[in-house]
């Protein structure tokens, strides 16, 4: 409908006073433009602060203590997904949001869940004699919390039911060039137990990985170097190290969303495939695998020989030296598991918008955990309920946000990121029309270090909220001044990687999304290897509240800030007149990302050249639209012609939301076609791990291995692909005349209206072909 009016006006012709009045303006702005393109070319900067955000940073005094409250409540069982306490977890949500005079309702969807039913694991070494692992993680001295001992058994959620017995081959971290690099020394896996440690790749790859390497089983431990502190010997709950009992259990599942339901809503009485499909489809495994503790998987590999392993494969420098085998240590593992239709409840909060109520900011965090879940994700949970009271506070004294907020709690994130997953699919042509943005909370605090991932538009927003928190470890200086540290602007990731509540959002729908955290240990939810110091007890059972107060914030003020920020967040994009997006930057990182894919492409002999050009008439409409901003904001602050200024801002404003669902292409990545975005989604062998351009990377991987000519050509048609979804892109947030849309234009155009000069009705382009 708005298409068709541009065109319709865009064609009327112009009397000669209108003409004239149109030649000027060209002129004068032109004018303007060669004196402030610099300026312009910077992100808008929105007016002054205002009340509404003074007064939500003022209602956090109390906050700290507030937020522990929340914690220690949620925190008191474990509540994996599908399980009676994490109902009651939900009905805490509910009925916290409901306190504040928040209107919430719980949404249930009926997912396929596994849990555990029996597991073991033997090691027969070389004089015939066999270990007996006991596979428990023991309850800490002075752990005072009754419930302690109903944490579940240890266990990879839809992990491959049977048994499987053979040597040990160490693999390392699993990794496709890790089993690249056993080749090379002569090694073969087919047939054996591939012994790797936790790091570096989801591991629902390192089972994945191994099973197309020809393994029989899988046995996944943590790694004393990366979890246990080293030689100190010193861990939780003296220090913050996970415990030599410690296990990260997880999913090992590799795809989005109730597997049985794959791109429809898990609700009751719909639709499923069998599970032999899902198993069909590889996103389950086809091989035994159990998680262990860094003390058995040290006790493992002192019964693996052969070639010692490379450095990087080492362990820390009083472990034993690790070798890669195979044998003569056999290993026999075994686990039994149930699947079944489990009951998962998201709560939802709404506060309804007063000026645009069908325009969605999301807020979410998930709320399941493996165990009890501190950090991983009830510190997000309990941030959630802080942003929930303060913004009840002010309902109280008679604010409204002028587009609607919603406060989301997902369920079962943990198994696959089904709870939002379901509610996405559930919801999907609605939320792809009328959302904003998605602003993801999982893991809020495991420590020091504040960190953001992204979607570029949304870089400028994130660095200008962060001026206005106070560092929570440091309180002479901005959040924003600790972020960036010594760097001119602090480093805002990308949201590729699929380990959160983000994915369903942006790489499937193509909506604004970003993800907050404090704690090193994470970016974007992809656990670094050089920092798990951060947060060692990772989905393990130490993962409580005694570990959040003594090493992960044992103030609260962290927690604090992460509330702070993500609903100052959340208020400039509900309350703003003009969403505050920014594409220019979202052009400069297409550049970047280019010309890291040039290096990788260069001696394939693919050709780049439609990538740049898309990407730089990309770059023309957003700093079209940076003037869009400051001249529809400059009328209405002359008061000119507020009725149609209030349309041309809707008009801008639905272009901004719109133009990233442009990325998302219908057919999706070959072979995943449920991520639609084609710019950001997961690497194909590590589900954590990312690049830009998804499509054209996995490609290239495959032409990397083949290099045969219909393997480059399929390079090339990634490249042309991501070519026209960022032309389509462009097109959407330039809203040009449609015979236009083929010429090159100025970088500036401005609406006039055709009754006295107001932003609004009337439309007038610059002329279609540059001077």
């Amino acid at each position: 409908m708005v298409a068709k009016t541009l065109v319709s006006s865009s064609s009327k012709s112009f009397s000669p006073m209108a003409k004239t009045l149109l030649t000027s303006t060209f002129i004068f702005i032109s004018l303007i433009s060669l004196i402030s393109l610099t300026f312009l070319l910077l992100p808008f900067s929105s007016p002054r602060k205002p009340i509404s955000r003074t007064l939500f940073l003022s209602l956090s005094t109390p906050s700290n203590t507030t937020i522990a409250a929340h914690l220690k409540t949620l925190t008191l069982k474990p509540h994996m997904a599908g399980t009676q306490p994490n109902s009651a977890a939900a009905s805490y949500v509910l009925s916290t949001l409901s306190s504040y005079s928040i209107p919430s309702h719980v949404t249930p969807f009926h997912v396929l869940l596994t849990y555990p039913v029996s597991h073991s694991l033997t090691l027969k070494n070389n004089n015939g004699s066999v270990f007996l692992f006991s596979l428990r993680q023991e309850i800490y001295d002075g752990d005072e919390n009754p419930f302690a001992g109903e944490v579940s058994l240890t266990f990879h959620a839809y992990g491959h039911s049977g048994n499987a017995v053979g040597e040990g081959v160490y693999v390392n971290y699993g990794r496709v060039e890790d089993y690249e690099r056993l080749r090379e020394m002569g090694v073969e896996v087919k047939g054996r137990i591939a012994v790797a440690r936790y790091g570096r790749i989801y591991r629902g790859d390192i089972v994945n990985n191994a099973e197309e390497a020809g393994a029989v089983g899988v046995v996944v431990y943590s790694d004393r170097k990366d979890y246990g502190g080293g030689k100190e010997g010193r861990w939780f709950p003296e220090e913050k190290w996970l415990p030599p009992s410690g296990v990260q259990v997880g999913s090992v599942y590799n795809g989005v969303g109730d597997p049985t339901t794959p791109g429809w809503a898990s609700v009751e009485g719909c639709e499923r495939i069998g599970y032999e499909k899902v198993e069909e489809s590889g996103d389950v495994p086809g091989i035994v695998s159990l998680p262990v503790s860094w003390a058995d998987g040290e006790v493992i590999l002192k019964e693996i020989e052969g070639l010692v392993a490379d450095d990087d494969w080492q362990g820390s420098e009083d472990a034993p030296i690790y070798r890669v085998g195979p044998g003569p240590g056999i290993l026999n593992l075994t686990y039994n598991g149930n699947r079944t239709i489990a009951k998962i409840e998201n709560v939802i909060g709404m506060i309804e918008g007063a000026e645009e109520p069908d325009r969605y900011v999301i807020l979410g965090n998930h709320r399941d955990a493996w165990t009890f879940g501190a950090v991983d994700p009830n510190s997000g949970t309990a941030s959630l309920l802080e942003v929930a009271r303060r913004l009840g506070e002010m309902l109280k004294k008679g604010w409204r946000p002028r587009r609607s907020i919603l406060l989301c709690n997902w369920d079962a994130e943990e198994y696959g990121l089904i709870g939002s997953t379901e509610w996405v699919e559930q919801n999907r042509e609605l939320l792809a029309s009328r959302v904003v943005a998605y602003l993801n909370v999982d893991c809020a605090v495991s420590g020091p270090g504040f960190h953001v991932s992204a979607t570029p538009q949304l870089d400028v927003l994130l660095r200008q909220a962060s001026r206005e928190i106070q560092d929570p470890d440091n309180t002479s200086r901005t959040l924003y001044e600790a972020w960036a540290g010594s760097d001119v602007d602090p480093v805002v990731g990308r949201l590729g990687g699929g380990g959160s509540d983000f994915s369903a959002f942006v790489q499937h729908v193509g909506i604004p999304s970003t993800d907050i955290s404090f704690g090193k240990a994470f970016v974007g939810r992809k656990l670094v290897q050089e920092d798990f110091e951060g947060y060692p007890v990772y989905h393990s059972m130490y993962d409580d509240f005694i570990w959040m107060k003594n090493f992960g914030d044992p103030l609260f003020q962290r927690h604090v800030a992460v509330a702070s920020i993500w609903g100052l967040v959340a208020l400039r994009l509900a309350d703003d007149e003009i969403l505050p997006f920014d594409y220019v930057a979202y052009a400069t990182e297409l550049e970047k990302s280019t010309k890291e894919l040039e290096n990788e492409t260069s001696v394939l002999g693919i050709n780049l050249i439609p990538l740049y050009k898309s990407i730089e008439k990309f770059k023309d409409a957003a700093i079209n639209t940076n003037y869009q901003k400051t001249a529809l904001l400059e009328n209405k602050g002359r008061g000119l012609g507020s009725e149609g200024g209030d349309w041309g801002v809707r008009e801008l404003n639905d272009r901004l939301m719109m133009t990233e669902r442009a990325f998302a292409d219908q057919d999706g990545l070959p072979e995943r076609s449920w991520y639609k975005h084609l710019i950001y989604a997961p690497a194909k062998h590590d589900d954590y791990g990312s690049k830009a351009f998804p499509g054209v990377d996995d490609a290239l991987e495959k032409a990397k291995s083949l290099n045969t000519a219909k393997s480059r050509e399929a390079v090339q048609h990634e490249v042309w692909r991501v070519s026209r979804a960022i032309t389509s892109a462009s097109l959407v947030l330039n809203a040009l005349p449609f015979e236009h849309r083929g010429e090159k234009t100025l970088p500036i155009y401005h609406f006039i209206e055709s009754r006295g000069g107001a932003v609004g009705a009337g439309w007038a382009t610059t002329p279609p072909t540059a001077t």
